[in-house]
């Protein structure tokens, strides 16, 4: 989505400023986020690292001004959300991405 239709401070929070979908098999790629942090005890803070993301890369232009390759433009991208997590157990909370996706 480009400044022209809504501004960057405007609009859902996504990343990449992608339009966001369920997992599909029409999709190229599908980014996902895992907000969880249990699984180190010196990095707390990284389950906020996807809506982080989500925030920061509205920033990112369409395409690379140096190269010109617009990736957004050859494939079929979205934000497919976050994977549900259980905060308090690690173990649970692989399994419980894995039987997600």
């Amino acid at each position: 989505m480009g400044g022209d239709q809504m501004p960057r401070f405007g609009g859902p929070s996504t990343k990449f400023r992608l339009p966001s979908s369920e997992v599909s098999a029409d999709l190229d790629i599908g980014i996902v986020g895992v907000p969880l942090d249990i699984g180190a005890s010196n990095r707390s803070g990284t389950r906020y690292g996807p809506r982080d993301i989500r925030a920061e890369s509205v920033l990112v232009r369409p395409y690379g001004m140096y190269t010109k390759a617009a990736p957004f433009d050859s494939f079929q991208i979205a934000d497919i959300g976050d994977a549900p997590t259980n905060t308090f157990n690690l173990k649970d909370s692989i399994r419980i991405i894995e039987q997600h996706y």
